[in-house]
C-alpha cells in the first residue's frame, strides 16, 4: 500500500515496529501511541523561519465551542439524568472519535481492546462477527461502532437499551466530523508550511501502520484458533493459541483469499462473495 511504502522508504518503519510492539505486547492505549508518535515527529523536525500568517476570517475558538456543545449536549443530559451506562457509552465512543487517526482499521484495534478486554461489553466471537459485518459495506467504522454499542446495550437491558446505545454511539462518532472540517479546513495550507506539524502527521501515519498490523494479527489468532490464552508476565502480554484448536477450514479460506487478491488481483467484493458462499456451503456439511 502507499502507506507501507512511504513508511519503509523513509525509515519510519522503526516507529511502526515500536507501535506494534507497544500495543500488541504491552497493551499501551492507542491514544498514547498516537500522542508519542506525534511528539516524536514534531520534535525531530527543524522549525521553519517566520511562520506564515494565519488564515483571515477564521475564528477557530468560536467554531470549536459551537460544535463541542452540539457534540456533547446529549451526553450531558444523560449524565444529569443519572443514565450511567449510556453516559459511559457516550464518553467511550466520543473519545474514540477523537483518535480516528489512520482511518477505521486503526480505530478498530483500540475499540476491540477496550470493548472486549477492558469493559467486557462483547465476547471475542461477537467482535469478530462485527468486523465481518463491517466488511460487507464500504466505510466500516460507523457500522461496527453501531454493532458494538447495540450489543453492549442489549446485554445490559435488552432491545430498547441496545437501540439507544447505538443511536448515541452514532451521534458522538459522526458529529465530530463537522468539528474537524469546519475548524481545520481553513488551516490545511497553513499546516503544509509548518515542517514540525508535517513531521507529527507523518510519524502518526507510521505508528498507524503498526497498529493496523496489530489488529490483523490479533484477529487472525482469534479466527484461526478457538482457544487463545492471554498470559501476562509483568507489563508484557503474550497471546498463546492452543494449536489443537486450529480451524483448518478458516485457515484454508484465508489462504485462498490471499491468493485471489495478491496473485490474481480479483476485486475485493468478488473475493468476499466467493468466500462467503464457500463458508455457507461448508457449514451445511
Amino acid at each position: 500500500s502507499r502507506w507501507s511504502s512511504d513508511v519503509c522508504s523513509s525509515g519510519l518503519w522503526i516507529i511502526a515496529v515500536l507501535s506494534f510492539i507497544g500495543i500488541f505486547f504491552f497493551h499501551l492505549p492507542f491514544p498514547l501511541i498516537i500522542a508519542m508518535a506525534a511528539l516524536y515527529g514534531y520534535l525531530t523536525q527543524r522549525s521553519a523561519g517566520d511562520p506564515p500568517p494565519h488564515p483571515k476570517g477564521a475564528n477557530p475558538l468560536r467554531t470549536i465551542a459551537i460544535w463541542l456543545v452540539i457534540w456533547w449536549a446529549p451526553v450531558a443530559v444523560l449524565w444529569l439524568s443519572g443514565a450511567q451506562f449510556l453516559t459511559e457509552i457516550g464518553l467511550f465512543f466520543g473519545k474514540l472519535a477523537v483518535v480516528t487517526f489512520g482511518g477505521a482499521y486503526a480505530v478498530l484495534a483500540y475499540m476491540t481492546q477496550a470493548a472486549v478486554v477492558e469493559h467486557g461489553w462483547l465476547s471475542m466471537p461477537q467482535m469478530m462477527d462485527g468486523l465481518g459485518l463491517a466488511e460487507t459495506t464500504p466505510g466500516p467504522l460507523i457500522l461496527v461502532t453501531q454493532f458494538v454499542a447495540f450489543i453492549a446495550g442489549f446485554g445490559q437491558h435488552g432491545l430498547m437499551m441496545g437501540v439507544a446505545a447505538a443511536c448515541l454511539a452514532l451521534w458522538v462518532t459522526f458529529v465530530p466530523c463537522y468539528l474537524w472540517i469546519f475548524t481545520g479546513a481553513p488551516y490545511i495550507e497553513w499546516i503544509a508550511t509548518r515542517p514540525r506539524l508535517r513531521g507529527a502527521l507523518v510519524a502518526i501515519t507510521a505508528a498507524v501502520v503498526g497498529v493496523i498490523l496489530n489488529l490483523s494479527l490479533w484477529f487472525a489468532l482469534h479466527v484461526f484458533f478457538a482457544d487463545v490464552a492471554m498470559v501476562k508476565h509483568g507489563p508484557l502480554t503474550l497471546f498463546t493459541p492452543d494449536i489443537s484448536t486450529i480451524d483448518w477450514t478458516v485457515v484454508t479460506l484465508a489462504l485462498l483469499s490471499s491468493v485471489m487478491i495478491l496473485r490474481f488481483k480479483l476485486d475485493l467484493l468478488l473475493v468476499l462473495l466467493i468466500v462467503a458462499l464457500a463458508g455457507l456451503g461448508l457449514s451445511c456439511f
